[in-house]
C-alpha cells in the first residue's frame, strides 16, 4: 500500500506543479494588476503551439523551445496590453471579462484554422522519457523535471516580486498610480513588464503541459477553469498561495481518480468548495494577511 500511495502523491504533486505553472501568471496579473484576464488560457495555449511548431516544423529540440515559448508569448501579450488591455484597467470587471473571453473564442478559432483540431505531437529528449525506480515506485523523469522547473519559478517570482525594487514598484503602481507617477515610477512600463511576465509564464506552462495533458484548440477553455480554481483557492496576488493551492488540488485530483474513480475529477471541485468555505479570500488572500 505504501508504494502506490507514494506514486499517487508524486503524480499528484507533479500535476499540481503543472497547474501552478499555468496559473501563477494569472495570479500576478489579477492579483497585482487587478485585471480580470480570462484570456490567460489562450496565452498558455499560444506557448504550447510555439513549442509544437518549433519542434515539428523546424526540428528544434524540446528544451530549446521552452525559452522561446516564454519569450514569444510575453512579446505577443505586450502587443495586446498596449492596444487593448490598458484601455480597460479602470473599467468594470464585466467589461474586462467580455473583452478577454472574446479573445479566447478568437484564439480557439485561430488555432483550429491553422493547426486543425487534432492533438499536437511532441517528442521529449531521451533523458526525460525514462523512469527511475525507488523502492518499487516509478518516478517519471519528465515529472521530476516539471517539479524542478516549478520550484525554480516559485523561487524567482517570490524574490522578484517581494524582495526587489521592481516588485515594490508594481505594488506601488497598483495601490496608487498617481502617487507612483509622482515618485518617478513609469507606471505604463511597469504594467507592461508585469503583464508580459505573467503571460510568458502561461506560455511556458502551456509548453510543458503538452506531454502531460496534450494540446488542441480547446486547451484555452479546458484549463482556464483549473487556472481560476488555483488562483481563487490560493488567494489573489499570492505566489505562495497559488503554489500551495496547486499542490493540494493536484494531489486531491490524483488521489480521487486512483482511490475513488466514481468521483473522478469531481473531487477537485469538492476540495475547492471546502477550502473557500473555510477561507473565502483564499489560503493567502489579501484580507488574511
Amino acid at each position: 500500500m505504501i508504494a502506490p500511495a507514494v506514486g499517487v502523491i508524486f503524480d499528484g504533486f507533479a500535476y499540481g506543479m503543472l497547474l501552478f505553472l499555468l496559473s501563477v501568471g494569472l495570479s500576478v496579473t489579477l492579483g497585482l494588476m487587478n485585471f480580470v484576464n480570462l484570456a490567460h488560457g489562450a496565452f498558455a495555449m499560444l506557448g504550447g503551439y510555439v513549442t509544437a511548431t518549433l519542434m515539428n516544423a523546424l526540428g528544434w529540440p524540446f528544451l530549446a523551445t521552452l525559452p522561446m515559448a516564454f519569450l514569444v508569448t510575453g512579446a505577443v501579450s505586450v502587443g495586446f496590453e498596449r492596444t487593448l488591455y490598458r484601455r480597460l484597467y479602470r473599467a468594470r470587471e464585466l467589461d474586462q471579462v467580455l473583452l478577454t473571453i472574446g479573445l479566447v473564442f478568437i484564439s480557439v478559432a485561430a488555432a483550429a484554422f491553422f493547426y486543425g483540431t487534432q492533438q499536437q505531437p511532441v517528442r521529449l529528449p531521451d533523458d526525460l522519457r525514462g523512469y527511475t525506480t525507488v523502492l518499487g515506485v516509478n518516478f517519471s523523469h519528465y515529472r521530476l523535471f516539471l517539479i524542478a522547473v516549478a520550484l525554480a519559478v516559485t523561487l524567482v517570482l517570490v524574490v522578484a516580486l517581494e524582495r526587489t525594487r521592481f516588485g515594490a514598484q508594481v505594488r506601488a503602481a497598483v495601490d496608487n498610480q498617481r502617487m507612483a507617477q509622482g515618485l518617478g515610477i513609469n507606471v505604463e512600463l511597469v504594467f507592461a513588464v508585469t503583464f508580459a511576465l505573467g503571460s510568458g509564464l502561461a506560455g511556458l506552462g502551456g509548453a510543458l503541459a503538452i506531454e502531460i495533458v496534450g494540446l488542441d484548440p480547446n486547451f484555452a477553455f479546458t484549463y482556464l477553469i483549473y487556472v481560476l480554481i488555483v488562483v481563487a483557492v490560493g488567494g489573489l496576488g499570492s505566489i505562495r498561495g497559488s503554489f500551495l493551492a496547486a499542490v493540494l488540488l493536484g494531489v486531491s485530483d490524483a488521489a480521487g481518480k486512483y482511490y475513488a474513480p466514481t468521483l473522478g475529477s469531481f473531487l477537485i471541485y469538492l476540495v475547492m468548495i471546502s477550502l473557500l468555505l473555510w477561507r473565502p479570500s483564499g489560503l493567502f488572500g489579501r484580507s488574511q494577511a
